[in-house]
């Protein structure tokens, strides 16, 4: 199998991204509040192929905010999955936040996310939080939501 290819998503890819994201959420965000979060200032959007000539078939955006940095959604195809898209994402996000200055990374999971929940334990997260109820389902039905935390290198261990 060829290598991911990790790559920065521009303003100009909010179509693919909002695509993408529709594929991979029950409920997707919109074209709109794919251009406001990436307008932020801090934002880094990436696109996963799993080769260079693949199409994208995952995405991640996230944001830097001051010494910390947060994952706004993550999310892989489901025919992709279980094929280190994810994992690439997550690496190539945390190693380009550390290098905007941040010095943790937090991502939120609901707590029956099995699958995701392996691979940020896998790479290093930790749980810190929960939140009650953080996840509509539809239907009154609610879930909650694990708060975890990765540390990032300081500049000395970047050097």
């Amino acid at each position: 199998m060829a290598s991911v290819v990790v790559e920065r998503a521009t303003p100009g890819q909010i179509t693919l991204l909002t695509a993408l994201h529709r594929h991979c959420f029950q409920k997707s965000w919109s074209a709109a509040e794919f251009a406001r979060l990436m307008a932020m200032p801090g934002a880094l959007a990436l696109l996963a192929r799993a080769g260079p000539d693949a199409p994208a078939a995952g995405l991640l955006l996230a944001r830097v905010a001051g010494d910390e940095a947060e994952i706004l959604t993550v999310g892989v195809m489901p025919a992709a999955r279980r094929r280190g898209l994810g994992r690439a994402l997550l690496e190539a996000a945390a190693d380009r936040l550390a290098g905007e200055g941040a010095g943790a990374l937090f991502i939120e999971v609901a707590v029956t996310n099995d699958g995701a929940l392996g691979l940020y334990r896998g790479l290093g997260f930790e749980e810190v939080g929960r939140r009650a109820d953080y996840y509509d389902l539809g239907g009154g039905r609610r879930e909650d939501a694990l708060v975890m935390r990765l540390a990032l290198p300081g500049p000395a261990m970047r050097a």
